[in-house]
């Protein structure tokens, strides 16, 4: 028996019409990072991606469609840009290295924009019970990365036995969130370093083999082609 399509589901497609889904989908996600999701028009969207307005209707059956589709785009982009430390968060060292990566890369963009996924949820949570659950997963995806690191660290007796992992994730990305929120706020790195600095510095009490706190006067350069859009 042929699947019925759920309401705005994005419809089956040829390479081509991959292509041309995916093209309207990434164009919405930079003008809703730019602007926001409510200052962002359907109008807006088939001019920046060159499509016609059956077209856009041909992928999603409305805007919030459209929007769900952006919440998974900036999933993958946020998770993949920082896909390689978040690899090796399963030390101290590596947490310490992404954390250096993620305030360069805000310092790239001079707090502008905050996070892709944190904008979003500021907007959407509120709206929408299905974008609320895309985004939470968003986040619970970037959580376990961390906890999969912290996890590893406690196996491996780094940090103490009772220490959770899966709390001390969710306590690193918020900070993070903070962080990230009042660096876009003030156009200052700073608030993100001390946020990240006071979140790792608690995984590190859990430790016997802390490091000792590096200052970022001097971050290590970030190529710029990788930076969140």
């Amino acid at each position: 028996m042929r699947r019925q399509r759920k309401p705005g589901e994005p419809r089956p497609t040829t390479a081509r019409g991959a292509a041309t889904q995916a093209r309207i989908v990434e164009a919405a996600a930079g003008l809703v990072y730019l602007h926001g999701a409510s200052a962002t028009s359907l109008e807006d969207i088939m001019k920046a991606s060159a499509t016609s307005k059956s077209q856009l209707y041909h992928y999603f059956a409305d805007k919030a469609a459209l929007m769900r589709a952006v919440i998974e785009f900036q999933t993958r982009q946020v998770i993949g840009v920082q896909a390689a430390y978040l690899d090796a968060v399963d030390s101290l060292a590596g947490l310490r290295r992404w954390r250096d990566a993620v305030v360069s890369m805000n310092r790239a963009a001079r707090g502008v924009g905050g996070c892709p996924l944190g904008s979003l949820a500021s907007e959407l949570s509120d709206r929408s019970a299905a974008a609320r659950a895309l985004l939470a997963h968003g986040f619970e995806l970037w959580e376990s990365h961390v906890e999969q690191g912290l996890r590893a660290m406690r196996d491996r007796g780094e940090i103490k036995p009772e220490a959770d992992p899966a709390e001390l994730a969710i306590a690193v990305i918020a900070a993070l969130q903070g962080g990230l929120l009042l660096a876009q706020t003030t156009r200052r790195s700073r608030p993100l370093e001390l946020a990240l600095d006071m979140a790792i510095g608690h995984v590190a009490r859990l430790s016997d083999r802390a490091l000792p706190r590096r200052s970022l006067s001097r971050p290590r350069p970030v190529d710029k082609r990788i930076l969140p859009r």
